[in-house]
């Protein structure tokens, strides 16, 4: 996963509030139950000592939604808030948290965003029918689920029994029309993929529609398309199988991202191009080595000491001496993406069971030297 996105986090001055809540709103009383989930989250954050504009900044970010905002469409949300009020970092969550956080603390607690984060699989959702589309766009780093709808022309759109010499006209012309639209649609598509470089292309809809688009589809995209009957365009159509499909494809994704990150451990340790446990990625980290960050979900209680800048990083004071520097004790996991961030790295997040020997942390390397210690 890039994690630039984290760039005005790390570029803040703390303390931080970090807030990972449940902010689902598709209940009757949904107004009134997320009044109470974000008082509950205010008067948290009051009680660890935080400010009253970081506070209320949080609180206005949450709320937001109650009148058809976007906190109505989403299930979990993530706000960081910098120690001046400023929200430094406001991001959906794929769903609600699996661990809700609410902390007032130095650094921001990062590591429950990136692992439920929304954005970690870029996609496209396509509602089809013989007219146009409405699609959805969602999973873009720093973007926020942008949905358009794509209409053409509905003149001749029926194929009708009008018999005699207009017969066959009126069908082609309303062939021709579905072309058309469909037409349209898979060029707002192609545009979509070549700007999000979409993990899948989901197309529901009117069967012919789908099949019109899905023969239309450019190379940007044609590779990643999947279809699913359900799902219809007419007013009142349940929306709710294409979204439950295009989150278990989500899911797919990311557990096939997840096996694939641990296996290049192995395939990359055996060249000497991975290395595993906090001490050697470490050592990577301050020479630059690491292309990939590897966290386990649940990392260990370990502290690393951090110097002036987020790569100067000790496992114990012997080197912070030895780089010439102090360093401040900051959890492991956190001080390690502010690591990964400020050099340009991926950072994936797997289940710890998947991590090898059960560590918490291992890196795939950009390069290689004669100190490199083996993943073995």
């Amino acid at each position: 996963m890039d994690v630039s996105f984290l760039q005005p986090v790390l570029a803040a001055s703390g303390p931080f509030a970090t807030v990972c809540a449940d902010v689902t709103h598709t209940t009757e009383t949904a107004d009134a139950e997320l009044v109470l989930k974000v008082r509950a989250v205010v008067e948290d954050l009051e009680r660890q000592g935080a400010p009253q504009e970081v506070v209320e900044a949080a609180r206005d970010r949450l709320i937001e939604g109650n009148d058809g905002g976007q906190a109505g469409t989403v299930r979990g949300r993530a706000v960081v808030v910098a120690a001046d009020g400023s929200v430094v970092l406001d991001e959906v969550l794929a769903d609600a948290p699996r661990d809700p956080v609410v902390e007032w603390s130095p650094q921001p607690h990062l590591l429950p965003i990136l692992r439920q984060r929304a954005a970690r699989v870029p996609h496209v959702v396509v509602v089809a029918d013989r007219v146009g589309a409405d699609l959805t766009v969602a999973g873009v780093t720093g973007r926020p689920d942008e949905e358009r709808a794509v209409d053409g022309d509905t003149f001749h759109m029926r194929k009708v029994k009008v018999g005699g010499w207009a017969h066959n006209t009126y069908m082609h012309t309303a062939e021709n029309r579905w072309e058309e639209n469909a037409g349209r649609v898979a060029d707002e598509i192609t545009a979509l993929a070549q700007q999000a470089r979409p993990r899948f292309v989901l197309v529901a809809g009117d069967v012919r529609a789908r099949q019109i688009l899905t023969d239309k589809a450019d190379a940007s995209w044609a590779d990643v398309v999947v279809t699913m009957d359900e799902g219809g365009r007419a007013a009142g159509a349940d929306r709710e199988p294409v979204e439950r499909r295009a989150t278990e494809l989500v899911a797919e994704h990311e557990a096939h991202e997840e096996a694939e990150t641990v296996e290049k451990i192995a395939s990359a340790g055996a060249h000497g191009l991975a290395v595993t446990g906090t001490a050697a990625v470490v050592e990577a980290m301050r020479k630059g080595q690491v292309e990939t960050l590897v966290l386990a979900d649940r990392p260990d209680d370990e502290q690393l000491l951090v110097g002036d800048t987020p790569t100067v990083l000790g496992v114990r004071q012997g080197d912070m001496d030895a780089l010439g520097t102090s360093g401040t004790a900051v959890a492991a996991d956190r001080a390690l993406v502010a690591a990964a961030v400020a050099s340009a790295a991926a950072v994936v997040v797997v289940p710890r069971a998947a991590m090898p020997d059960d560590v918490p942390v291992a890196a795939i390397l950009r390069y290689t030297d004669d100190s490199t210690p083996s993943a073995s």
